[in-house]
């Protein structure tokens, strides 16, 4: 594959900010979600079954004993970012937080926290506790789940909050040096190729680092899977999520660093599409149609060219 030639990809870019690979570890901090248990809204996401991506076993070890068990699987990378992924990783009391951020950043392999949460759940007091270790010298990424720049689309999945609070706390993160990355599915209940390209220019308008692209999953335990079930939702085609990811891409400005152009889904969790099995597949596809449309950046005169 060609992909690090056509795509600002977050790995080649930490290789070469690093002067090494850098690997990405991912945490089970054991937290629930605001739009599960009421705080925010009940029910979750209709896409939504964390047992799909994230071992719910592993929330019972300590996150050193986490760390340590992933690192000892990776033989790939010396240096590792925490990836706190499952639900969300930013609700809980500042001290737990503080807590379970500073067990990671302890291991002396650890160059940064990933935290992957919602944007409706950063309070001030969150973007405090990052900014401590920005300027302790850690690399931080804060992962905000946006899904959709569509209001209609994020009532639709029962996503909890709209646009403008996406945008409100992208800019009072960046306001204080944090990276921001933005989850981004592309397959959505009434979503075509033209929304999501209309999603991407509002997230690069707003201001953004980084950018993840998951095709939308269908799985058991998910309000999406009854509909799937009786016929009601069509998964996504691999030959249309190249289409409408690589247009998406090409859309990007190339300093916007791309962590994910393609996810996969455990089974038997998984229902559809099969495809997305295994994210390679999602890739190799990407891979081919920007080979024949245009690198990163194309569609706006600027391709990316890997340094």
């Amino acid at each position: 594959m060609q992909l690090q030639k056509l795509v600002n990809m977050f790995g080649g870019d930490l290789s070469r900010r690093y002067g090494e690979k850098v690997h990405k570890l991912t945490l089970h901090g054991g937290f629930s979600c605001p739009n599960r248990d009421g705080t925010l809204g009940r029910g979750g996401c209709t896409f939504c079954n964390v047992a799909s991506f994230a071992d719910e076993a592993e929330q019972h070890r300590s996150i050193s004993e986490q760390l340590a068990r992933q690192a000892g699987r990776i033989n790939r990378a010396s240096r590792y970012l925490a990836y706190f992924q499952a639900y969300t990783s930013t609700f809980a009391e500042v001290q737990v937080l503080r807590s379970m951020y500073k067990e990671a950043v302890s291991q002396a392999d650890v160059v940064g926290l990933c935290i992957g949460t919602r944007p409706d759940c950063v309070p001030e007091s969150v973007l405090d506790l990052l900014s401590e270790y920005r300027e302790q010298g850690y690399e931080v990424w804060l992962e905000l789940g946006l899904q959709s720049a569509h209001d209609k689309t994020l009532r639709r999945i029962n996503r909890g909050h709209n646009f403008a609070c996406y945008q409100q706390t992208t800019r009072r993160a960046r306001a204080r040096g944090l990276k921001v990355c933005c989850h981004l599915i592309v397959g959505l209940p009434g979503e075509d190729g033209a929304a999501c390209l209309t999603t991407l220019h509002k997230v690069v308008e707003t201001g953004v680092e980084g950018i993840k692209l998951h095709p939308l999953h269908i799985v058991s335990g998910s309000t999406m899977a009854k509909a799937w079930q009786a016929g009601r939702l069509a998964a996504i085609t691999l030959e249309n999520y190249a289409g409408i990811a690589g247009e998406m891409i090409r859309h990007t400005p190339p300093e916007v660093v791309y962590h994910r152009i393609s996810a996969s889904a455990r089974r038997p969790t998984l229902l559809a599409p099969q495809w997305c099995e295994n994210r390679w597949t999602g890739m190799v596809a990407l891979d081919s149609w920007l080979q024949a449309h245009g690198a990163q950046g194309s569609a706006l005169g600027r391709a990316w060219q890997p340094r």
